[in-house]
């Protein structure tokens, strides 16, 4: 069996830079402290990415690219599991990249980049999640739908990708000494992906709310 080629030094410094500011946070992680764990000189370090600022930008691209390609396949979503298998694909990519989300005011405040693109990504979401709502209520509806009928699933979609965005912070809250550890990561996921799913049961029919409630019956979080 052929060896792999060994990373090169500019992905390992992301790949290890990401696990630090989604064990530690951003903040408190230091160019310092990314060169030690890599065991390179900080001169190293600089030659790939000069400052803590553009690797902050070089993962968000990654993210907002990765978040870009995922949000495309809402217009495949047709039922209640492939809506599942979406927002639970939301949360595991969130979760790989939970510092912009542990972290975000403090971003915000801090970074050009993340203020102009996040409310985007924002607004990306939300346009998704409203598509594929709209998507389960016409399978089981074809009339179009009444003036307080879209404001309603407008509210709804706004709802979401307000759960969506802060429910790492609400993990973080409950527990703030566990709840961003990898060996929580599951129940975490499986509990805001409750949620949202939860969410869209009022405006399933019979059926499809009944197949809804047992999808998410049959996942075992803990403390949904």
């Amino acid at each position: 069996m052929a060896k792999k080629a060994p990373r090169r030094t500019a992905e390992r410094i992301l790949v290890t830079t990401l696990d630090l500011f989604n064990r530690y946070g951003e903040p408190n992680v230091s160019t310092t402290m990314i060169s030690a764990e890599l065991n390179i000189s900080p001169g190293n370090l600089y030659y790939h990415y000069p400052s803590k600022e553009e690797l902050v930008n070089t993962l968000f691209t990654q993210f907002e690219t990765e978040l870009h390609e995922l949000l495309g396949a809402a217009e495949g979503v047709r039922d209640v599991e492939d809506t599942w298998f979406f927002l639970h694909s939301m949360f595991e990519l969130i979760w790989q990249h939970r510092f912009l989300y542990r972290d975000l005011n403090h971003l915000l405040s801090r970074n050009r980049r993340l203020e102009t693109h996040f409310p985007a990504i924002l607004m990306r979401k939300r346009t998704a999640l409203r598509l594929i709502l709209d998507t389960l209520v016409t399978e089981e509806n074809r009339a179009p739908p009444t003036q307080e009928e879209e404001l309603a699933r407008s509210a709804a979609a706004a709802t979401m990708v307000v759960v969506l965005t802060y429910w790492l912070s609400y993990e973080y809250v409950l527990n703030p000494r566990g709840a961003m550890e990898p060996a929580n990561a599951q129940d975490a996921l499986l509990r805001g992906a409750h949620h949202l799913m939860s969410m869209l049961a009022p405006y399933l029919q019979e059926d499809a709310r009944a197949h809804l409630l047992a999808l998410i019956s049959a996942y075992d979080a803990k403390d949904i």
